[in-house]
């Protein structure tokens, strides 16, 4: 399909990272996509922006300022410093960097749900939620955790799984406790304002359909939703809560997905500083929205979102790209293995164009999840990228030309057929960008290359300038000519490269519009390294960095806990000798405990999680290192020593409420159990 010549306008957005974390390579894969995609537009002559913002709402923002000393405010402006660094460290050119916590977003939060309510599609009524009585809170979804009502996955968040994608109310969730103190959250009334979904129920299936808007995984996975019936959105949160308040209500937030995605909107009025441009694509519908993200959010932005455009006369997005999860060496990205890599640990070991390169090789234009092997990462970038492409052009640009005065001569006929040859692909290529196939891009210019290799090696001037240097002048001249074309190309992967090769040739400008243009009879300037291959060494020292950074972590935080405890804890209690008295002995409660089921933990190499049936105390879920000494099945209705009063504990793979007594070694570890017949619950004398 060859693309329109006509000039096309396009407003570009990715997912915004939300302000309580890091950058890490997953959020990288997704704004890499995006500007590959932004850089060919441009390539190609068209008016499209980049727009993105952190997301800086809700009640883990305001919880983490509180633990760093800080106030909302200053934290979420600290972190869109670094977030902005790290992603521009990756070569991500975006036209406009916001924030969700701006007057802007405050201005079309309220127009949009004030307009919403004028039409009749917000309802309100009260709802029982759930509250921390040990925090004295209403507890946000994902402050909650528990255990999946539909596939049973544990350790899931309270409004959605990540195992098999359910969303779900969080009162839906079993064995639900807070994540902030394990607490089991009770239910309590509030009035909750809702925004009627399914009064655009067949809008939205009319807007799924046309034109390419949604790829087919896209598509049905969102039909699922419609089986049922769309259901009202809850779009209100309980204060305390840091977020734009509710206008004509008290004390009432809207839910950070609410203000969220239109933090899209106000990054551009920012950007654009008028309404004038801003309408020409949000209200009049003369440019195209294009959005960038997960198939994790694809329920907000496949349904709420554009819903919420709908009903408030705003023009919906053109096309939601959805792209899969990224994991590595083939498992989900681990802390404790060290390939759970932030954006600022990979850049001080490895090279960041590479990370795009390799990523472009990996790219569908699918929601399956892109895997990132080491070993074919340092495979692919040394022989495709530094092997054949760069090194084509170091070879006949350095010593070779130097000889020849860095003098390019004329094209023969021979050359034109090879340079006509890449240019044929011109369209083929153009149209795989255009489509997000990024890894047929990529087939397709290393194959390109790997032909003007083999007429660099059937002539080598290497060997050919020392008897007959205006023959090896011609290779020179066919071989850079050749390399013009594939990093017009490669351009939107490879910008720094590509920048270099454009001050090689002595170039104004290296894109669509010039890529035809021969360069003979020229002078080239003197060549500067591109690119230099990957040592596997630089792998294993970023690995080991992340595993350091990760230990490092769990002895602060369990340090933390000592000395909180150390600070709860009377000096008295435990004298000289390290003995404790008859009273102190009997906080610790003892009791027998029922194991009613057992599993093996995705991802830990010791432990099992039992759920242990502790009589009126009711079951204990238990995270217990014993894997080398038992099977789960072993386990099932077998009796054993529980201290139940454990306070919980928040561990990587969930909450552990109380603990198993065992004595021995790793593979000898033997559980205590009753020595004669005892009841679930049974207190230990």
């Amino acid at each position: 399909m060859e693309l329109s010549l006509m000039s096309k306008k396009i407003l570009v957005t990715s997912a915004l990272p939300y302000a309580n974390g890091s950058i890490h390579l997953g959020h990288i894969l997704e704004a890499v996509q995006t500007d590959i995609w932004v850089r060919f537009q441009k390539l190609v002559g068209n008016e499209c922006y980049l727009f993105c913002a952190d997301d800086t709402h809700g009640t883990p923002i305001m919880i983490a300022a509180k633990k760093a000393g800080k106030t909302p405010e200053e934290l979420i402006t600290e972190v869109q410093k670094e977030h902005y660094a790290d992603l521009t460290s990756f070569l991500v050119e975006y036209d406009n960097y916001y924030t969700t916590n701006s007057e802007e977003n405050r201005k079309y939060s309220e127009s949009i749900y004030l307009t919403l309510k004028k039409n009749g599609h917000i309802s309100a009524r009260n709802i029982e939620q759930s509250y921390c009585e040990h925090d004295k809170m209403f507890l946000p979804d994902r402050f909650i955790k528990g255990t999946c009502p539909k596939c049973g996955a544990k350790d899931q968040y309270g409004d959605s799984c990540e195992v098999c994608g359910t969303s779900y109310s969080p009162k839906d969730l079993k064995d639900s406790h807070c994540s902030l103190c394990g607490t089991t959250p009770v239910l309590k009334e509030s009035k909750h304002l809702f925004f009627k979904l399914q009064d655009f129920q067949d809008r939205l299936k009319v807007w799924m359909e046309e034109g390419d808007r949604l790829q087919e995984g896209a598509s049905k996975k969102l039909q699922e939703w419609f089986h049922s019936g769309l259901q009202e959105w809850d779009i209100s949160r309980d204060g305390p809560y840091f977020g734009f308040a509710i206008p004509e209500e008290e004390n009432k937030y809207f839910y950070v997905w609410l203000d969220a995605p239109i933090g899209y909107m106000a990054s551009s009025l920012n950007f654009f500083k008028d309404e004038k441009k801003f309408n020409e694509f949000w209200k009049e519908g003369k440019g195209e929205i294009v959005h960038f993200i997960g198939k994790d959010i694809l329920y907000f932005h496949g349904l709420f979102w554009p819903a919420m455009l709908m009903g408030s006369g705003y023009q919906t997005p053109s096309q939601l790209n959805v792209h899969g999860f990224l994991t590595v060496n083939g498992e989900k990205m681990s802390k404790s293995r060290g390939t759970f890599i932030n954006a600022s640990t990979f850049i001080r070991y490895l090279d960041p164009e590479h990370f795009r390169f390799y990523m472009a090789c990996r790219l569908g234009n699918g929601m399956e999840d892109v895997d990132i092997s080491f070993d074919d990462f340092v495979s692919r970038v040394n022989s495709d990228l530094i092997g054949n492409l760069v090194n084509l052009v170091s070879r006949v640009s350095t010593s070779i030309l130097d000889k020849l005065d860095r003098k390019l001569g004329t094209l023969s006929s021979e050359g034109k057929q090879l340079l006509g040859e890449l240019l044929a692909k011109e369209n083929e290529i153009k149209d795989a960008y255009q489509t997000r196939n990024y890894s047929k891009v990529m087939r397709e210019i290393t194959s390109l290359g790997d032909k003007v290799n083999k007429y660099v090696n059937d002539y080598a001037p290497w060997n050919l300038i020392k008897t007959d240097a205006e023959k090896a002048r011609e290779v020179v001249t066919v071989s850079s000519n050749c390399a013009k074309i594939l990093f017009t190309y490669l351009a939107p992967v490879t910008p720094k490269i590509s920048e270099e090769i454009k001050k090689l040739y002595q170039l104004d400008k290296l894109d669509y519009s010039n890529i035809s243009e021969f360069l003979e009879n020229k002078t080239l300037a003197p060549y500067a390294m591109l690119s230099k291959r990957v040592e596997d060494k630089n792998i294993q020292a970023m690995i080991q960095d992340t595993k350091d950074a990760y230990e490092k972590a769990n002895k602060e935080n369990v340090k933390v806990e000592v000395t909180k405890s150390e600070t709860q804890t009377s000096s008295k209690e435990v004298n000289e000798s390290g003995t404790i008295t008859i009273d102190e002995l009997a906080k610790v409660e003892l009791r027998v405990g029922l194991i009613k089921e057992a599993n093996h933990v995705e991802g830990a190499d010791k432990l099992l999680n039992v759920k242990v049936d502790l009589g009126e105390k009711g079951i204990k879920n238990v995270f217990a290192g014993i894997k080398s000494s038992y099977k789960p099945e072993d386990l099932v209705g077998k009796k054993v020593v529980v201290v139940a009063n454990l306070k919980p504990r928040q561990m990587k793979f969930g909450l552990s409420e109380a603990m198993l007594l065992a004595s021995g070694k790793d593979s000898t570890l033997s559980l205590f159990v009753p020595d004669k017949s005892a009841e679930p619950g049974d207190l230990l004398k």
